[in-house]
């Protein structure tokens, strides 16, 4: 149980509650055990507001590891990674060091992230974000773009 770091109400829950459950599915258990086990030292792993929502848990109100999961979900959802914004793919700049392709890979992941945005949004949050000093190959497709919209 060392590698699960405790959780204090900041983090995703559904994380934790994957490691948590990965954690004690590894420990060479029997398939009877696993259940009683996730129940058992489930409050091992909390600390601060998690731990006092566990504690204030009324007595035999859980049956089963899921249900106790899904109310430690439910009580901590406001912890989970809100969605990105639109306007954050904006931020989305090439470093110093990347290249054009890997720059163009971590953009199109950050776009998948987000709502659907305009193509035209879209190239115009690509073009701000290329770095002009890493290449003149950056230069030219940032020119392309902007000469040519339509190609994406």
């Amino acid at each position: 149980m060392s590698e699960i770091l405790k959780y204090n109400g900041t983090a995703d829950p559904n994380e934790h509650v994957t490691s948590y459950t990965c954690a004690i599915k590894g420990n060479d258990l029997e398939d009877d055990e696993i259940e009683s086990v996730l129940l058992k030292k489930f409050r091992d792993t909390l600390s601060k507001g998690a731990m006092i929502w566990y504690h204030n848990l009324p007595p035999s109100s859980v049956d089963s590891f899921a249900m106790l999961a899904d109310a430690f979900v439910k009580e901590h959802a406001r912890a989970i990674k809100i969605n990105t914004k639109k306007s954050d793919l904006f931020k989305v700049k090439q470093r110093d060091n990347e290249i054009l392709r890997e720059f163009v890979s971590r953009f199109q992941m950050e776009r998948m992230d987000l709502p659907p945005v305009a193509d035209d949004w879209a190239v115009q949050a690509f073009t701000q974000g290329l770095n002009p000093q890493i290449s003149l190959a950056s230069q030219q497709l940032k020119q392309n773009f902007i000469e040519y919209p339509a190609i994406i």
